[in-house]
């Protein structure tokens, strides 16, 4: 639907199968408000957020919002072909071999920057850890692929098995932000000032960091099961970038929304569900070439575990309903990321497809999920 606020324009990609929180739509009319918003478009996963809604793409002019970029600058997914077989799975096999993805790297990080000329830094000692929250580094294999062409032209094949990881910029994103975001607040930074020019040269830093330190774990963990992977894409999920729409020229920001002018993109559920890999489609304008970067929170952290505690055990929600066995030894990161609490991803990629924005390629089915391990 499309909610006109002369002079903002406010839209939202969802159908009547879809539930949007209220409170995620108030954000979003609140942000279309700011100096300089020209549109703030709300994608099928759109949920509240701290202070602007996640899975949301906002295009201004003349200023540019760091607290609309968040504190996780180039959080984002990247996809690796693995040279392991999916007719010589050893799931449990591996998930014992699986650790320390939590911990810091004991290899050299300053030559793995370099390898990219990204310069080292106070934050390195994270480099090549998931993280918290929703990140994860998950291998999969292929249920089906819808279309073979595009499949085949990616270099795909069907009987690897592929590896998803979901991380960003760690501690170096959270500074960037608290840096600017004490100076600015919520007023945005004008194009071409000082302050404006640091905050893009820090955010491209950290985009360049978070590409790195998911290529490490990526490297990290295949090397654990004795294996190695080429990358199929990698993409930012919070960002801001020059782009220019309808003619006007701006500034696209990105928060939890994967860019459509970028190739492939891969669409996640939640761990108990299927993954997309989606090609984009048609004019991309309207969406501010951007789609939606997973599932969505349908409820909120602080409320999972006293909705599902009296119905799993940690124990229970360490396996799927496809079989796949779960790394959290979180007891409450566990609940807070359940499959339960999270939005029905065939609904946010059907609302995208029948909007005419995506077409699918192949989906993806977890093995083993990997988000915290006790040492």
């Amino acid at each position: 639907m499309d909610i006109l606020d002369n002079p903002h324009i406010i839209r939202i990609i969802a159908s009547n199968e879809n539930w949007i929180e209220g409170e995620a739509v108030r954000q979003l009319e609140n942000t279309a408000k700011l100096p300089g918003m020209k549109r703030a478009i709300g994608l099928p996963d759109l949920h509240p957020g701290k202070g602007a809604p996640v899975g949301a793409a906002f295009f201004s002019e003349g200023r540019l919002y760091p607290h609309l970029v968040g504190n996780d600058v180039g959080c984002g997914m990247g996809l690796w072909q693995t040279e392991l077989k999916q007719n010589k799975l050893k799931r449990d096999r591996w998930v014992k071999k699986l650790h320390g993805l939590e911990s810091s790297w004991e290899g050299d990080t300053n030559a793995w920057l370099s390898q990219d000329n990204i310069e080292s830094g106070e934050w390195d000692n994270a480099l090549g850890t998931i993280g918290g929250g929703n990140h994860f580094a998950e291998l999969q294999v292929i249920e089906s692929i819808i279309d073979g062409d595009q499949f085949n032209n990616a270099g795909l094949s069907q009987g690897k098995l592929f590896l998803l990881v979901h991380s960003g910029s760690r501690g170096l994103g959270e500074a960037l932000l608290r840096q600017h975001v004490a100076e600015c607040k919520a007023d945005g930074l004008k194009e071409g000032t000082p302050a404006a020019n640091d905050y893009l040269a820090g955010h491209e830093h950290a985009i360049r960091w978070a590409r790195s330190n998911r290529a490490l774990i990526a490297h990290r963990f295949c090397s654990q099961l004795g294996t190695s992977g080429t990358r199929v894409l990698d993409v930012s999920h919070n960002s801001v970038t020059r782009s220019t729409i309808n003619g006007d020229s701006g500034w696209l920001h990105r928060k939890g929304a994967a860019p459509s002018d970028e190739g492939l993109v891969v669409i996640p559920g939640s761990r108990g569900s299927f993954s997309y890999l989606v090609v984009p489609a048609g004019p991309q304008e309207g969406n501010g070439f951007s789609l939606a970067h997973g599932a969505g929170r349908k409820w909120k952290r602080s409320e999972s575990k006293g909705r599902l505690k009296n119905r799993y055990t940690c124990e229970s929600l360490s396996q799927t309903r496809f079989g796949s066995k779960v790394i959290c030894h979180n007891k409450s990161l566990i609940y807070e990321e359940a499959p339960e609490a999270y939005k029905n991803i065939d609904v946010v990629v059907n609302d995208l497809r029948d909007a005419g924005l995506l077409n699918v390629v192949a989906t993806l089915k977890p093995l083993i999920t990997y988000k915290t391990r006790a040492v």
